[in-house]
Protein backbone atom coordinates (compact mmCIF):
# COMPACT_ATOMS: atom_id res chain seq x y z
CA UNK A 1 0.00 0.00 0.00
CA UNK A 2 1.08 3.63 -0.47
CA UNK A 3 1.92 5.38 2.73
CA UNK A 4 1.12 8.95 3.37
CA UNK A 5 4.31 11.31 4.18
CA UNK A 6 4.88 13.04 7.27
CA UNK A 7 6.22 16.19 8.36
CA UNK A 8 7.11 18.09 11.37
CA UNK A 9 4.80 21.04 12.13
CA UNK A 10 5.88 22.66 15.15
CA UNK A 11 8.18 21.88 17.95
CA UNK A 12 8.34 22.99 22.21
CA UNK A 13 10.43 21.84 24.34
CA UNK A 14 11.57 22.41 28.51
CA UNK A 15 14.93 21.34 29.13
CA UNK A 16 17.49 21.80 31.42
CA UNK A 17 19.28 24.25 28.71
CA UNK A 18 15.88 26.51 28.54
CA UNK A 19 12.51 26.23 29.01
CA UNK A 20 11.21 26.81 25.17
CA UNK A 21 12.81 25.62 22.23
CA UNK A 22 14.85 29.19 21.23
CA UNK A 23 16.30 29.11 24.64
CA UNK A 24 16.96 25.07 23.96
CA UNK A 25 19.00 25.61 20.75
CA UNK A 26 20.75 28.25 21.71
CA UNK A 27 22.15 26.69 24.67
CA UNK A 28 22.97 23.54 22.42
CA UNK A 29 24.60 25.82 20.23
CA UNK A 30 27.27 27.58 22.48
CA UNK A 31 28.06 23.91 24.17
CA UNK A 32 26.31 24.93 27.65
CA UNK A 33 26.34 22.73 30.57
CA UNK A 34 23.41 21.88 31.95
CA UNK A 35 24.49 20.14 34.86
CA UNK A 36 24.94 21.55 38.75
CA UNK A 37 24.44 20.18 42.21
CA UNK A 38 21.25 19.43 43.10
CA UNK A 39 18.55 21.68 44.22
CA UNK A 40 15.51 19.48 44.42
CA UNK A 41 16.42 17.73 47.59
CA UNK A 42 19.25 17.37 49.92
CA UNK A 43 21.54 14.81 48.41
CA UNK A 44 24.64 15.24 50.90
CA UNK A 45 24.63 11.49 51.73
CA UNK A 46 24.22 10.36 48.59
CA UNK A 47 26.82 9.43 46.10
CA UNK A 48 26.26 11.91 43.06
CA UNK A 49 25.15 15.31 43.74
CA UNK A 50 24.24 17.01 41.06
CA UNK A 51 21.90 16.90 37.65
CA UNK A 52 21.05 18.42 34.82
CA UNK A 53 17.51 20.56 36.98
CA UNK A 54 14.72 22.71 34.54
CA UNK A 55 15.93 25.70 35.92
CA UNK A 56 14.34 29.07 36.92
CA UNK A 57 10.98 26.82 36.80
CA UNK A 58 7.84 28.02 38.74
CA UNK A 59 4.57 25.84 37.33
CA UNK A 60 2.29 28.31 38.51
CA UNK A 61 3.56 30.65 35.85
CA UNK A 62 1.81 28.39 33.75
CA UNK A 63 -1.06 26.48 35.86
CA UNK A 64 -3.58 27.64 38.08
CA UNK A 65 -2.09 26.83 41.98
CA UNK A 66 -4.92 24.11 41.91
CA UNK A 67 -4.14 22.85 39.09
CA UNK A 68 -0.30 22.39 39.16
CA UNK A 69 -1.11 20.78 42.60
CA UNK A 70 -2.85 17.77 40.38
CA UNK A 71 0.24 17.35 38.51
CA UNK A 72 3.64 15.34 38.77
CA UNK A 73 6.20 17.82 37.46
CA UNK A 74 6.87 15.14 34.27
CA UNK A 75 3.32 15.92 33.69
CA UNK A 76 3.95 19.89 33.73
CA UNK A 77 6.73 19.76 31.64
CA UNK A 78 4.69 17.52 28.69
CA UNK A 79 2.00 20.21 28.87
CA UNK A 80 4.30 23.13 28.72
CA UNK A 81 6.26 21.30 25.71
CA UNK A 82 2.99 20.51 23.86
CA UNK A 83 1.16 23.51 24.29
CA UNK A 84 4.63 25.73 22.92
CA UNK A 85 5.10 22.96 19.74
CA UNK A 86 0.76 23.28 18.96
CA UNK A 87 1.38 27.17 19.19
CA UNK A 88 4.06 26.78 16.96
CA UNK A 89 2.22 24.97 14.62
CA UNK A 90 -0.57 26.83 13.99
CA UNK A 91 -3.05 24.28 14.59
CA UNK A 92 -5.31 26.85 16.88
CA UNK A 93 -7.77 28.57 14.79
CA UNK A 94 -6.90 26.16 11.58
CA UNK A 95 -10.06 24.11 10.73
CA UNK A 96 -8.87 20.96 11.75
CA UNK A 97 -10.83 18.11 12.90
CA UNK A 98 -10.20 17.04 15.88
CA UNK A 99 -11.22 13.88 15.82
CA UNK A 100 -8.09 13.15 13.04
CA UNK A 101 -5.99 14.51 15.57
CA UNK A 102 -3.91 12.52 18.26
CA UNK A 103 -1.70 12.61 21.27
CA UNK A 104 1.21 9.40 21.29
CA UNK A 105 3.56 10.37 24.16
CA UNK A 106 6.50 8.85 25.95
CA UNK A 107 7.67 8.49 29.14
CA UNK A 108 10.29 5.73 30.63
CA UNK A 109 8.96 6.48 34.77
CA UNK A 110 6.21 8.49 35.14
CA UNK A 111 5.44 10.18 37.96
CA UNK A 112 8.24 9.27 40.38
CA UNK A 113 7.87 11.98 42.15
CA UNK A 114 4.59 11.74 43.14
CA UNK A 115 5.26 7.63 43.48
CA UNK A 116 8.05 8.65 45.91
CA UNK A 117 6.33 11.07 47.99
CA UNK A 118 3.13 9.41 48.39
CA UNK A 119 4.55 6.33 49.57
CA UNK A 120 7.21 8.13 52.09
CA UNK A 121 4.43 10.22 53.63
CA UNK A 122 2.44 6.92 54.29
CA UNK A 123 5.48 5.19 55.53
CA UNK A 124 6.50 7.12 57.96
CA UNK A 125 2.90 7.62 59.55
CA UNK A 126 0.35 5.50 61.85
CA UNK A 127 -0.41 3.31 59.03
CA UNK A 128 -3.30 4.49 58.38
CA UNK A 129 -3.40 4.74 54.44
CA UNK A 130 -4.25 8.95 53.89
CA UNK A 131 -3.44 8.83 49.88
CA UNK A 132 -3.81 11.92 48.05
CA UNK A 133 -6.85 11.41 45.96
CA UNK A 134 -5.08 12.53 42.54
CA UNK A 135 -2.02 9.84 43.48
CA UNK A 136 -2.72 7.82 40.89
CA UNK A 137 -3.42 10.25 38.27
CA UNK A 138 -0.57 11.96 38.94
CA UNK A 139 1.42 8.73 38.80
CA UNK A 140 0.39 6.63 35.72
CA UNK A 141 3.01 7.17 32.66
CA UNK A 142 0.08 7.89 30.36
CA UNK A 143 -1.48 10.86 31.98
CA UNK A 144 0.49 13.47 30.09
CA UNK A 145 -0.70 11.86 26.58
CA UNK A 146 -4.42 11.91 28.34
CA UNK A 147 -4.00 15.48 29.89
CA UNK A 148 -3.12 17.03 26.22
CA UNK A 149 -6.41 15.72 24.56
CA UNK A 150 -8.53 16.57 27.29
CA UNK A 151 -7.03 20.33 26.91
CA UNK A 152 -7.02 20.64 23.52
CA UNK A 153 -10.10 18.80 22.59
CA UNK A 154 -7.97 16.02 20.49
CA UNK A 155 -10.43 12.85 19.93
CA UNK A 156 -7.58 10.62 17.90
CA UNK A 157 -5.59 7.91 18.83
CA UNK A 158 -4.23 8.59 22.48
CA UNK A 159 -1.34 6.29 24.18
CA UNK A 160 1.87 6.41 25.55
CA UNK A 161 4.55 4.23 25.18
CA UNK A 162 6.94 2.76 27.44
CA UNK A 163 10.72 1.54 26.80
CA UNK A 164 13.10 3.22 29.02
CA UNK A 165 15.07 5.69 27.39
CA UNK A 166 14.03 4.90 23.87
CA UNK A 167 10.32 5.65 25.06
CA UNK A 168 9.79 9.10 22.85
CA UNK A 169 11.49 7.81 19.88
CA UNK A 170 9.36 4.77 20.27
CA UNK A 171 6.29 7.46 20.78
CA UNK A 172 7.08 9.60 17.37
CA UNK A 173 7.69 5.95 15.56
CA UNK A 174 3.90 5.29 16.68
CA UNK A 175 2.82 8.30 15.57
CA UNK A 176 4.43 8.51 11.86
CA UNK A 177 2.99 5.18 11.88
CA UNK A 178 -0.91 6.38 12.68
CA UNK A 179 -0.59 8.96 10.22
CA UNK A 180 1.25 7.13 7.16
CA UNK A 181 -1.89 4.19 7.17
CA UNK A 182 -4.45 7.31 7.46
CA UNK A 183 -5.49 6.90 10.99
CA UNK A 184 -5.17 10.37 11.57
CA UNK A 185 -4.08 13.44 10.39
CA UNK A 186 -1.95 15.67 12.89
CA UNK A 187 -0.21 13.89 15.85
CA UNK A 188 1.31 15.09 18.97
CA UNK A 189 4.11 13.73 20.09
CA UNK A 190 6.94 13.55 22.38
CA UNK A 191 7.99 12.87 25.69
CA UNK A 192 8.85 14.22 29.21
CA UNK A 193 10.24 12.69 32.47
CA UNK A 194 11.19 13.99 35.92
CA UNK A 195 13.55 11.42 37.55
CA UNK A 196 15.51 14.02 39.43
CA UNK A 197 14.45 12.74 43.03
CA UNK A 198 15.42 10.84 45.76
CA UNK A 199 14.60 7.51 44.45
CA UNK A 200 16.13 8.64 40.74
CA UNK A 201 18.93 9.25 41.94
CA UNK A 202 19.85 6.57 44.46
CA UNK A 203 18.25 3.80 42.33
CA UNK A 204 20.51 5.08 39.68
CA UNK A 205 23.66 5.34 41.69
CA UNK A 206 22.66 2.05 42.89
CA UNK A 207 23.24 0.49 39.33
CA UNK A 208 26.50 2.37 39.27
CA UNK A 209 25.02 3.61 36.47
CA UNK A 210 25.61 8.05 37.28
CA UNK A 211 28.53 10.12 37.12
CA UNK A 212 30.11 10.81 40.64
CA UNK A 213 32.44 13.46 39.53
CA UNK A 214 30.92 15.84 42.26
CA UNK A 215 33.91 18.40 42.17
CA UNK A 216 33.20 19.32 38.55
CA UNK A 217 29.72 18.97 37.30
CA UNK A 218 28.83 21.21 34.09
CA UNK A 219 32.04 18.57 32.72
CA UNK A 220 31.11 15.16 34.60
CA UNK A 221 29.23 14.51 30.93
CA UNK A 222 31.50 13.85 29.02
CA UNK A 223 31.11 11.02 25.97
CA UNK A 224 33.74 9.01 23.97
CA UNK A 225 36.22 10.81 26.30
CA UNK A 226 38.57 8.16 28.36
CA UNK A 227 37.89 9.56 31.44
CA UNK A 228 33.89 9.26 31.56
CA UNK A 229 32.42 7.77 34.56
CA UNK A 230 28.56 7.79 33.44
CA UNK A 231 25.78 9.56 32.81
CA UNK A 232 24.54 12.63 34.29
CA UNK A 233 20.51 12.23 35.36
CA UNK A 234 18.27 15.66 33.30
CA UNK A 235 14.62 15.96 33.31
CA UNK A 236 12.49 18.14 30.94
CA UNK A 237 10.37 17.35 27.54
CA UNK A 238 10.32 17.72 24.35
CA UNK A 239 6.79 18.14 21.87
CA UNK A 240 7.13 17.35 17.86
CA UNK A 241 3.79 18.06 15.94
CA UNK A 242 3.70 15.26 13.05
CA UNK A 243 1.51 16.20 10.03
CA UNK A 244 0.33 14.06 7.06
CA UNK A 245 2.32 16.04 4.33
CA UNK A 246 -0.35 17.28 2.26
CA UNK A 247 -2.77 18.30 5.28
CA UNK A 248 0.15 20.40 6.30
CA UNK A 249 0.34 22.35 2.78
CA UNK A 250 -3.15 22.36 2.60
CA UNK A 251 -3.37 24.84 5.07
CA UNK A 252 -0.47 26.69 4.77
CA UNK A 253 1.41 25.22 7.88
CA UNK A 254 5.36 25.96 8.18
CA UNK A 255 6.89 22.90 7.53
CA UNK A 256 10.54 22.03 9.38
CA UNK A 257 11.62 18.81 7.39
CA UNK A 258 10.14 15.06 6.85
CA UNK A 259 10.04 12.61 9.05
CA UNK A 260 11.07 9.43 6.71
CA UNK A 261 11.27 6.93 8.80
CA UNK A 262 11.98 5.36 12.27
CA UNK A 263 13.39 1.77 12.94
CA UNK A 264 13.12 -0.71 16.25
CA UNK A 265 15.33 -3.70 17.48
CA UNK A 266 15.94 -5.22 20.61
CA UNK A 267 19.53 -6.26 21.89
CA UNK A 268 18.45 -9.58 23.48
CA UNK A 269 21.50 -8.94 25.49
CA UNK A 270 21.32 -8.04 29.01
CA UNK A 271 18.94 -6.16 31.44
CA UNK A 272 21.27 -2.76 31.36
CA UNK A 273 24.53 -3.60 29.58
CA UNK A 274 24.36 -2.99 25.86
CA UNK A 275 25.58 -5.64 23.66
CA UNK A 276 29.27 -5.24 23.44
CA UNK A 277 29.67 -5.35 20.23
CA UNK A 278 26.63 -2.95 18.84
CA UNK A 279 24.36 -5.57 17.81
CA UNK A 280 20.95 -4.04 18.62
CA UNK A 281 22.51 -0.78 17.45
CA UNK A 282 23.83 -1.64 13.98
CA UNK A 283 20.32 -3.52 13.39
CA UNK A 284 18.06 0.04 14.43
CA UNK A 285 20.10 1.88 12.32
CA UNK A 286 20.00 -0.47 8.98
CA UNK A 287 16.24 -1.21 10.00
CA UNK A 288 15.85 2.94 10.15
CA UNK A 289 17.65 3.45 6.57
CA UNK A 290 15.52 0.62 5.13
CA UNK A 291 12.11 2.31 6.38
CA UNK A 292 13.13 5.40 4.98
CA UNK A 293 14.14 3.93 1.66
CA UNK A 294 17.01 5.69 2.14
CA UNK A 295 21.25 4.67 1.84
CA UNK A 296 24.25 4.97 4.47
CA UNK A 297 25.40 7.86 2.04
CA UNK A 298 22.46 10.03 2.50
CA UNK A 299 23.10 10.88 6.03
CA UNK A 300 24.98 13.74 7.12
CA UNK A 301 24.97 13.69 10.92
CA UNK A 302 24.25 11.01 13.84
CA UNK A 303 22.73 12.71 16.69
CA UNK A 304 23.87 9.36 19.12
CA UNK A 305 22.52 7.86 22.37
CA UNK A 306 25.83 8.62 23.56
CA UNK A 307 25.24 8.37 27.68
CA UNK A 308 29.33 9.03 28.65
CA UNK A 309 28.96 5.59 30.01
CA UNK A 310 32.05 3.23 29.61
CA UNK A 311 30.24 0.66 27.86
CA UNK A 312 27.50 2.54 25.72
CA UNK A 313 30.04 4.57 24.00
CA UNK A 314 32.22 2.11 22.93
CA UNK A 315 29.43 -0.53 21.72
CA UNK A 316 27.03 2.55 19.48
CA UNK A 317 30.70 3.22 17.66
CA UNK A 318 31.22 -0.25 17.00
CA UNK A 319 27.50 -0.09 15.61
CA UNK A 320 28.25 3.00 13.50
CA UNK A 321 31.45 1.90 12.01
CA UNK A 322 29.33 -1.82 10.82
CA UNK A 323 26.50 0.27 8.96
CA UNK A 324 28.39 3.36 7.21
CA UNK A 325 31.72 1.72 6.48
CA UNK A 326 34.40 4.50 5.50
CA UNK A 327 31.45 7.05 4.85
CA UNK A 328 31.34 6.94 8.70
CA UNK A 329 34.18 9.34 8.41
CA UNK A 330 32.32 11.86 6.43
CA UNK A 331 29.43 12.19 8.85
CA UNK A 332 29.10 14.66 11.24
CA UNK A 333 28.99 12.85 15.08
CA UNK A 334 27.61 14.10 18.05
CA UNK A 335 26.28 13.57 21.69
CA UNK A 336 23.46 16.29 22.94
CA UNK A 337 23.27 14.28 26.25
CA UNK A 338 27.17 15.93 26.57
CA UNK A 339 24.95 19.58 27.48
CA UNK A 340 21.51 18.26 28.86
CA UNK A 341 22.59 14.81 31.05
CA UNK A 342 20.09 12.52 30.05
CA UNK A 343 16.05 12.69 29.84
CA UNK A 344 15.48 9.04 30.16
CA UNK A 345 12.15 8.52 28.36
CA UNK A 346 12.34 12.16 27.26
CA UNK A 347 15.47 11.71 25.61
CA UNK A 348 14.35 11.00 22.08
CA UNK A 349 11.83 13.76 22.01
CA UNK A 350 14.54 16.47 22.52
CA UNK A 351 17.28 15.02 20.53
CA UNK A 352 14.70 14.56 17.66
CA UNK A 353 14.53 18.30 18.07
CA UNK A 354 17.75 19.14 18.25
CA UNK A 355 17.76 17.22 15.19
CA UNK A 356 15.50 18.61 13.03
CA UNK A 357 16.75 22.44 14.24
CA UNK A 358 20.23 21.25 12.98
CA UNK A 359 18.42 20.40 9.58
CA UNK A 360 16.90 23.60 9.50
CA UNK A 361 20.17 25.50 10.96
CA UNK A 362 22.55 23.01 8.93
CA UNK A 363 24.73 23.89 12.12
CA UNK A 364 25.88 20.36 14.13
CA UNK A 365 25.82 21.06 17.88
CA UNK A 366 28.50 19.96 19.67
CA UNK A 367 30.02 17.27 21.71
CA UNK A 368 31.15 18.91 24.77
CA UNK A 369 33.86 18.00 27.70
CA UNK A 370 36.20 15.90 25.54
CA UNK A 371 39.97 16.20 26.93
CA UNK A 372 41.27 12.85 26.23
CA UNK A 373 40.95 10.23 23.35
CA UNK A 374 39.38 6.64 24.17
CA UNK A 375 41.90 4.28 22.37
CA UNK A 376 39.35 1.91 22.30
CA UNK A 377 37.10 4.32 20.01
CA UNK A 378 37.84 5.24 16.58
CA UNK A 379 38.59 8.94 16.93
CA UNK A 380 38.73 9.25 13.14
CA UNK A 381 35.30 9.63 13.78
CA UNK A 382 34.13 13.42 13.85
CA UNK A 383 32.34 13.37 16.62
CA UNK A 384 32.11 17.59 16.62
CA UNK A 385 34.18 17.53 20.04
CA UNK A 386 33.55 21.18 22.43
CA UNK A 387 32.42 23.45 19.21
CA UNK A 388 29.81 23.35 16.85
CA UNK A 389 30.10 23.38 13.09
CA UNK A 390 28.13 24.16 10.28
CA UNK A 391 27.62 22.13 7.18
CA UNK A 392 25.30 20.88 4.60
CA UNK A 393 22.91 18.83 6.33
CA UNK A 394 20.28 16.43 4.11
CA UNK A 395 19.07 14.11 6.67
CA UNK A 396 19.91 12.74 9.97
CA UNK A 397 19.05 10.06 12.26
CA UNK A 398 18.32 10.12 16.00
CA UNK A 399 19.52 6.99 17.95
CA UNK A 400 17.88 6.09 21.39
CA UNK A 401 18.76 2.74 23.30
CA UNK A 402 16.74 1.82 26.48
CA UNK A 403 17.05 -0.36 29.58
CA UNK A 404 16.08 -3.74 28.52
CA UNK A 405 18.10 -3.95 25.16
CA UNK A 406 15.50 -1.30 23.51
CA UNK A 407 16.50 0.13 20.69
CA UNK A 408 14.44 2.49 18.22
CA UNK A 409 15.76 5.37 15.90
CA UNK A 410 14.69 7.87 13.77
CA UNK A 411 15.78 9.41 9.99
CA UNK A 412 14.05 13.47 9.82
CA UNK A 413 15.41 14.76 5.89
CA UNK A 414 14.81 18.09 4.17
CA UNK A 415 11.66 18.05 2.41
CA UNK A 416 11.53 19.63 -1.55
CA UNK A 417 8.82 21.78 -1.41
Amino acid sequence: MDLRRVVVTGLGAITPLGNNVAEYWNGLIKGTSGAAPITRFDCTKFKTRFACEVKNFDPNNFFERKEARKLDPFAQYGLIAADEAINNSGIPGANINPDRVGVIWGSGIGGLRTFSDECGAFYKGDGTPRFNPFFIPKMIADIVSGQISIKHGFRGPNFTTVSACASSTNALIDAMNYIRLNKADVIVSGGSEAAVTETGVGGFNALQALSTRNDSPATASRPFDVDRDGFVLGEGAGAVILEEYEHAVKRGAKIYCELAGGGMSADAFHITAPHPEGYGAKAVMKNTLEDAGMHPEDIDYINVHGTSTPLGDISETKAILSVFGDYAYALNVSSTKSMTGHLLGAAGAIEAIASVLALKEETIPPTINHFTDDPQIDNRLNFTFNKAQKRKVRAVISNTFGFGGHNASVIFRKINL
